[in-house]
């Protein structure tokens, strides 16, 4: 028995002033130790303050400064330093690719390529038509073509 996971808060005060997203410092560095990855989740007391913790992965190889993004859609709220906003819960990652690259301590990056899409909401079911393109791979380019439907609690992507 016991938590899930293990809190963290602020290392300063922050002052939220509008809906961007903010990153915020907390007590907690990487590696986490052991080979172990972590998931950043906000803690359920923040949610109900109006205060939106964005789920985050900490690498098991990141070094540095952990950091929690936070946003709010009714900005002017002050984080006191020491506010526990934010939870880690450690897990043991599955690593597909398993390439000895140092991550460092960077953070909020991506180690690859962007995948990026931007689409107008309608009220139709939307289908999208996507290329892949990657000259180091055979075939160099796969056309995919799928329905995406999202709802309040769920995602499809078919």
């Amino acid at each position: 028995a016991g938590s899930a996971g293990l809190d963290v808060a602020t290392l300063n005060t922050t002052n939220i002033i509008d809906s961007m997203v903010y990153k915020i410092p907390v007590n907690a560095k990487g590696p986490i130790g052991n080979g172990l990855s972590a998931l950043v989740l906000g803690r359920s007391s923040t949610t109900v303050q109006g205060l939106f913790v964005l789920p985050g992965v900490i690498d098991a190889d990141f070094e540095g400064q952990i950091q929690v993004m936070v946003w709010t859609p009714s900005p002017l709220i002050v984080i006191p330093t020491g506010a526990r906003i934010a939870q880690l819960i450690p897990f043991q990652g599955q690593s597909v690719n398993a390439e000895d690259k140092k991550r460092g301590d960077g953070g909020f990056g991506s180690t690859g390529p962007a995948a990026l899409w931007v689409q107008p909401v309608t009220t139709q079911r939307l289908k999208l038509t996507c290329t892949v393109r990657n000259s180091k791979s055979k075939p160099t380019a796969v056309t995919m073509t799928g329905m995406i439907d999202t709802g309040a609690e769920v995602t499809v992507i078919s």
